[in-house]
C-alpha cells in the first residue's frame, strides 16, 4: 500500500480503515463519533466511514464505498460522515494521494484553536515527513465551505490544521495518512513544551534545514513547504 497507485483490494482497506480507527480511538485523537477516514481502491472509488459511529468500534460492514462524485455504490445502515466532503475535494485535487484521516488530536488541536501554524524550523523528523503544517481558516465542520478553504492548501501540504476544529492529512497509502497524522500531533507537543514550558528553542540554520529538504526529496517527498531558519546554528555547541 506504499507505492503510489498500488491500490489495496477493498478487503485490505476495509481492514486498515477499522484498524486506523482503533489506534486513533485509542491514542485519544477523537472521541465518541469524531473523526473520519478514507481509502482509494482505484482511481475513482474510495471506502470511508460512516456517520454517527465510534471510530474505536467500528466494523468492516459498517465502512462506505462511494466514488469521487460522491455517488454511493455501497454502504450499511449509516450514510458517509457530512465531513467526506472534503476528503473528496482531496483527492480531486492531488491524484496521488490514496488516503485521508481527520481527527481532533488535543494539543495539534488547541494549535488549530489558538489559530496558530505549526511552522517552526526546530525538529528534524517534522521537517522531513510533514515540512510546515498551515492553519486555515473556520468554516463549519460538514459544510461545503470547508473543502473550499483548505482547497489552496492540498497541492502544497501534506497537513492542515482547521481552525476550531481539528487536523486532516494524507499520503500516499492509508499508513502514510495515519502516520502524518500521529506526526503533527508530536510536532505540536514538542513545539507547546519549548513555546510554553522551557521558554527556548534552538531553531535550525537554513543550511541544516536544506540538508533536511534534500532527505525528504530522496524519499519521494514532494510537498510540504519548507520552515524557514535562521543564518547561524544556535545547536552546534555541548552544553554541560
Amino acid at each position: 500500500m506504499s507505492k503510489i497507485n498500488q491500490y489495496p483490494t477493498d478487503e485490505e482497506a476495509k481492514k486498515m480503515i477499522v484498524e486506523i480507527g482503533r489506534r486513533m480511538y485509542i491514542k485519544n485523537f477523537v472521541a465518541a463519533n469524531d473523526g473520519n477516514i478514507s481509502c482509494k481502491v482505484d482511481d475513482e472509488t474510495i471506502w470511508t466511514t460512516p456517520t454517527r459511529v465510534s471510530k474505536g468500534f467500528m466494523s468492516e460492514d459498517e465502512i462506505v464505498k462511494m466514488r469521487l462524485d460522491g455517488t454511493i455504490i455501497n454502504q450499511g445502515e449509516r450514510a458517509p460522515s457530512s465531513e467526506v466532503k472534503m476528503h473528496l475535494r482531496v483527492y480531486n485535487e492531488r491524484k496521488d494521494v490514496m488516503a485521508v484521516c481527520h481527527a481532533h488530536p488535543p494539543i495539534a488541536t488547541s494549535f488549530a484553536i489558538a489559530g496558530m501554524a505549526l511552522n517552526q524550523a526546530i525538529y528534524p523528523e517534522a521537517i522531513v515527513n510533514l515540512g510546515i503544517v498551515p492553519c486555515v481558516h473556520y468554516e463549519t465542520p460538514g459544510s461545503q465551505q470547508l473543502p473550499d478553504s483548505i482547497a489552496p492548501y492540498i497541492r502544497d501540504y501534506n497537513a492542515l490544521l482547521l481552525a476550531n476544529h481539528g487536523v486532516v492529512t494524507w499520503g500516499t497509502s492509508l499508513i502514510e495518512a495515519w502516520y502524518r497524522l500521529e506526526s503533527t500531533e508530536h510536532y505540536a507537543m514538542i513545539t507547546m513544551y519549548n513555546i510554553n514550558f522551557i521558554g527556548k528553542a534552538n531553531v535550525l540554520s537554513c543550511d541544516q534545514v536544506n540538508e533536511l529538504i534534500q532527505i525528504r526529496k530522496k524519499l519521494g517527498i514532494s510537498s510540504g513547504g519548507i520552515p524557514s531558519g535562521v543564518v547561524n546554528p544556535s545547536n552546534l555547541i555541548d552544553k554541560v
